[in-house]
C-alpha cells in the first residue's frame, strides 16, 4: 500500500498552499488527491478576478489562478492524483480511493481534508413551485460557461445576495444574459458595499425580504412569483438560479463517523487545524463557508506548517477543550481548544457568523470572566474576527455569550 508523510484530500487553494509549504518545509512524501481532471478547485470555473493578488503579488482570473495553482504543486515535488475521489477514510489514516483504473488504498501519517463547500440546491430549500429545467446553482453555470461555452438561460432570475450572488450575476452579464431581477429572502443583501450597488448600476430591479410562492413552468422555468412587502409580483423569466447558502463538502467525514460541528457542518478543529482525531487535520471552506480563496489559501499555508510541526513533534494533550456559544451565534472556528498549544497563524483569531440579524452584545467568556466584548449590529454570514487572549489555550471553559440590547 502506497504510504504518505501527508496525504491531502482536496486540491483548492487551501489544499494547494497546504501541500506547498508542508514541501517548503522538508516534508518529503507529500500527496494530493483531487476527483477532478485538474487542481484549483471552485475557482477553475470562476471566470471573473481577482484571485492571487496576496498569494503572488498580481490578479489573476479564475482558471489561470487554479492552473497557476497546479504548476506550483507540481514544481514543488508533491506527488498529484487527480481523477481520484475518496471512497472511505479510516481513523488510522487509511484512504480508499477509487479512479479510473478501480480502488485502491492509501496510507499516511496524517491526513489534512480541504474539500470545500457546495451551495445547497433547490430540493434542500424546499423551494415550491412546479419542476421545470432551467432551477441551477452557481457552479453549475459557472461550469456551463467555463468547459462547455453554454449559457443555459437569457433572462434569469438570481435567488441570493451573498458575494457568489453578484458574481454569477456578473457572470450572466459577460456572457450574454440579463438578469430579470436579483431576489432574496434576507430583509437585507448579505454581501457588503460597494459590491451591493452592482445591480442597481446595471439597471437589475432588487427585492430583499421576500419570499417565493411559486415556481412556474412545463418543459423550463417561465416565470417566478414571489411576495414582497405584503403585495405579489411576479417575474416572467427562463430560469432561477439558486446561489450561495454554502454547507461544507463533509459527507466523508459523517460517513467515517469523525466528529463534526453540528453548527457549521464541518468538522471540529482545534487552534492548529487539528481535528478531534489527531492524525487528521481541516482547512479551507469545509471549516465554515464561505471564505475567499485567497483567505483559503493563507489558512491551508498556516496548517501545512502546522502539520510539519506536529510531524516532529505531535501534542502530548489530546483531549480539546470545546468551545461553546449561544443559540444565536450559528458557528465558532476554531471550535475546539488543545491545552498547551499556541494557535497557528491561521487560527490565531476565533472565526464567527451569526445566525440572523440582530443587536446587542458579544463576549467571550473565559474561565467564567469577560475577556473580550463588543457590542453592535451583527449580520448573517458576516465574518467576525475575535482575537484569542494570551494562555486561552490553557483555560477549561471558552464561551461566547450574547445579549440583546
Amino acid at each position: 500500500m502506497p504510504h504518505s508523510d501527508v496525504l491531502i484530500v482536496g486540491g483548492g487553494p487551501a489544499g494547494v498552499a497546504a501541500a506547498l509549504s508542508l514541501r517548503k518545509a522538508g516534508v518529503q512524501r507529500v500527496t494530493l488527491l483531487d476527483r477532478e481532471a485538474s487542481l484549483g478547485g471552485a475557482t477553475r470555473h470562476c471566470s471573473h478576478s481577482p484571485f492571487g493578488m496576496l498569494e503572488y503579488g498580481r490578479l489573476y482570473f479564475g482558471a489561470a489562478y487554479g492552473r497557476r495553482l497546479e504548476r506550483d504543486a507540481r514544481a514543488a515535488g508533491v506527488e498529484v492524483l487527480t481523477g481520484h475521489s475518496v471512497a472511505s477514510l479510516d481513523p488510522d489514516g487509511t484512504v480508499e480511493v477509487s479512479n479510473a483504473e478501480g480502488l485502491a488504498r492509501l496510507s499516511a501519517e496524517r491526513v489534512l481534508l480541504s474539500t470545500g463547500a457546495r451551495e445547497t440546491p433547490r430540493s434542500a430549500r424546499m423551494l415550491p413551485g412546479d419542476r421545470p429545467v432551467g432551477v441551477l446553482t452557481t457552479g453549475a453555470l459557472q461550469s456551463y460557461v467555463a468547459f462547455h461555452g453554454l449559457m443555459p438561460f437569457r433572462r434569469p432570475v438570481i435567488l441570493g445576495s451573498e458575494l457568489v450572488s453578484y458574481s454569477a450575476a456578473l457572470t450572466c452579464l459577460s456572457h450574454g444574459a440579463r438578469p430579470v431581477a436579483m431576489i432574496d429572502t434576507h430583509a437585507r443583501p448579505l454581501a457588503r458595499a460597494p459590491v451591493t450597488w452592482f445591480p442597481h448600476i446595471v439597471g437589475v430591479p432588487v427585492r430583499a425580504g421576500v419570499r417565493i410562492i411559486d415556481i412556474l413552468g412545463r418543459s423550463r422555468v417561465e416565470a417566478v412569483r414571489i411576495e414582497h412587502q405584503g403585495t405579489l409580483e411576479t417575474f416572467e423569466c427562463d430560469g432561477l438560479l439558486v446561489t450561495g447558502n454554502f454547507v461544507p463538502e463533509a459527507a466523508l467525514l459523517w460517513q467515517a463517523g469523525h466528529e463534526l460541528n453540528l453548527r457549521s457542518g464541518g468538522p471540529a478543529v482545534d487552534q492548529n487545524g487539528r481535528c478531534a482525531n489527531p492524525r487528521f487535520f481541516a482547512a479551507g471552506n469545509l471549516l465554515r463557508p464561505i471564505e475567499t480563496g485567497g483567505w483559503a489559501f493563507r489558512e491551508g499555508r498556516a496548517i501545512g506548517l502546522e502539520i510539519a510541526r506536529d510531524l516532529r513533534n505531535p501534542p502530548s494533550d489530546r483531549s480539546p477543550v470545546t468551545v461553546t456559544h449561544d443559540e444565536v451565534v450559528k458557528l465558532v472556528v476554531p471550535n475546539l481548544l488543545r491545552r498547551g498549544q499556541a494557535p497557528s497563524p491561521g487560527f490565531d483569531r476565533f472565526q464567527i457568523r451569526f445566525q440572523k440579524p440582530c443587536r446587542g452584545r458579544l463576549s467571550l467568556e473565559v474561565d467564567g470572566r469577560t475577556r473580550w466584548h463588543r457590542s453592535g449590529t451583527w449580520l448573517p454570514e458576516r465574518r467576525v474576527l475575535v482575537p484569542m487572549p494570551d494562555g486561552v489555550e490553557g483555560s477549561h471553559h471558552i464561551h461566547f455569550a450574547f445579549r440583546e440590547e
